[in-house]
């Protein structure tokens, strides 16, 4: 035997609720804004989301930026500390950069009524976000098992916490 704690059943392999923390939440510009409403509504919708060593979920998950480090707070659902992983940014910081600079020509275009810019943009985001799924993915390899549109979703409200106004 390995030692691993068989993961969780699939159906409490899940998150109930996503709490994120920190002062740049407080000046998102109106993009940012839908974008961090959407990504916790689609955690909301469906996500795979199983910490090693645990036996059970659903789990909450307070996510905040300390330090220059990405920190996964995971609670039980009455709001009880479970565990914690901490991310380095290094590896997501090109990322984020990139996904700035879209989110800033996203709404130059949208300002300006540019159609076929903004569908390009669009596709641009896809790509970038897929790339951010799979970092994430691979960073929380033994951690925490996640899908891919978890990682999605916790790789666009990573970039929300990171935002600089």
């Amino acid at each position: 035997m390995s030692g691993r704690t068989a993961p969780a059943p699939a159906r409490h392999a899940r998150l109930s609720r996503v709490v994120l923390e920190g002062e740049a939440l407080s000046r998102l510009s109106p993009l940012q804004e839908a974008d961090r409403a959407q990504a916790v509504a689609d955690l909301a919708a469906g996500n795979r989301f199983a910490p090693s060593g645990t036996a059970a979920g659903p789990f909450v998950l307070h996510l905040s930026i300390y330090e220059g480090r990405l920190v996964f707070d995971i609670r039980e659902e009455d709001d009880r500390p479970l565990s914690g992983v901490v991310l380095a940014l290094g590896p997501f910081r090109r990322l984020i950069k990139d996904y700035q600079l879209l989110v800033d020509s996203y709404a130059t275009a949208i300002e300006e009524g540019r159609e076929a810019r903004i569908q390009a943009i669009d596709m641009g985001r896809r790509g970038l976000h897929n790339e951010g799924a799979e970092l994430m993915t691979q960073r929380l390899h033994g951690k925490i098992d996640i899908d891919f549109e978890t990682a999605r979703r916790l790789f666009t409200l990573l970039c929300v916490l990171h935002q600089r106004i």
